[in-house]
């Protein structure tokens, strides 16, 4: 599953640029693409709180994909308004938005190669953080994501926590020297505080992290135990207390973390002021090398303009390791 976080507000939906077509032709004509690196930017683009991450600058604010792929961890129904919204021409027309306000970095799975080359070959400037061992869908090969100009790749957060229960987590060792080896920066995702800690015991060769602020997978017994007798529903569960104990694993850690689900893949976008204390809290918690991962959809509003005015707010506030 792809990472960041769903928001929902109010717009009318802009007309497509690209055709399918194009699209396709994009996708079939695959071959080594270099990174951007510093690449410079458009006179008219706006900046944004930068990070470093390994030899590349990065903004702070990081375009996720779930909304893109219909992925909300709301319901059906807004997973399939928003497979209905995003076609290839609308992801290509947000990703342009959200260059243009000053997010330089695409994070999402290694099936979003081909979006991504789409966008570069039109003229794009964005860096492009892969997910990979996703066992659940099938993997994406390294060699493939690496050629279309992929700075980075993260171990996929639900592959890596079932592992880690499972007492297999070497296997995430191994996945990251493969990464390493096609000469990309390699990643641990999770959602568990624990897995972070787990990583920096081992001493791997683990170059970041992409960290869920909400450990939304406890199975109902591991509910149960720390809510008590309740009623489980069978569904993703969010607990405000899980912020706080994620934050502390990220300072822990003198390594880049890139927070996602900061608004609880949509629960705290009902008000603005739930949206402004999600984006606050979490800059004044995480590290200054530290950035976050934040879905788009921008059918009722200029989502990207809005999240990169919270970063410019938030982020000068963000405390030292």
């Amino acid at each position: 599953m792809t990472q960041g976080t769903t928001r929902i507000t109010d717009k009318t939906s802009p007309a497509p640029d690209p055709t399918r077509r194009e699209f396709i032709a994009s996708a079939c004509a695959v071959s080594a693409a270099p990174a951007l690196g510093a690449a410079a930017a458009p006179a008219e683009q706006a900046q944004l709180p930068q990070m470093p991450f390994g030899r590349y600058q990065i903004s702070r604010l990081i375009c996720g994909a779930n909304c893109f792929n219909a992925g909300s961890h709301l319901s059906v129904f807004v997973n399939e308004e928003m497979r209905r919204y995003y076609t290839v021409e609308q992801k290509l027309k947000t990703l342009r938005r959200c260059q243009e306000v000053g997010i330089n970095c695409f994070q999402s799975s290694g099936g979003d190669w081909q979006l991504y080359r789409m966008f570069v070959d039109s003229g794009g400037q964005m860096h492009y953080i892969s997910l990979g061992e996703d066992f659940y869908r099938g993997t994406v090969p390294i060699e493939t994501i690496a050629k279309s100009g992929c700075i980075a790749i993260a171990h996929h957060g639900e592959a890596t926590d079932q592992l880690f229960k499972e007492g297999r987590f070497e296997r995430v060792g191994d996945y990251l020297k493969r990464v390493k080896d096609a000469g990309l920066m390699a990643g641990v995702s999770t959602h568990m505080p624990a897995v972070v800690d787990a990583v920096e015991s081992k001493g791997w060769d683990v170059d970041f992290y992409m960290t869920c602020v909400y450990e939304r997978h406890r199975t109902p017994a591991e509910l149960t135990a720390l809510l008590g007798r309740a009623i489980i529903p069978d569904r993703e569960v969010y607990l405000v207390d899980d912020p706080p104990r994620m934050f502390r694993a990220m300072r822990q850690t003198k390594r880049p973390c890139l927070a996602f689900k900061i608004l609880a893949a949509g629960r705290l976008s009902e008000r603005k002021q739930w949206v402004e204390q999600a984006f606050r809290e979490t800059f004044e918690s995480i590290k200054p090398n530290d950035g976050v991962i934040v879905g788009i959809y921008d059918k009722f509003s200029d989502q990207p303009a809005e999240d990169a005015e919270y970063v410019r707010r938030f982020a000068p506030l963000s405390r030292p390791a």
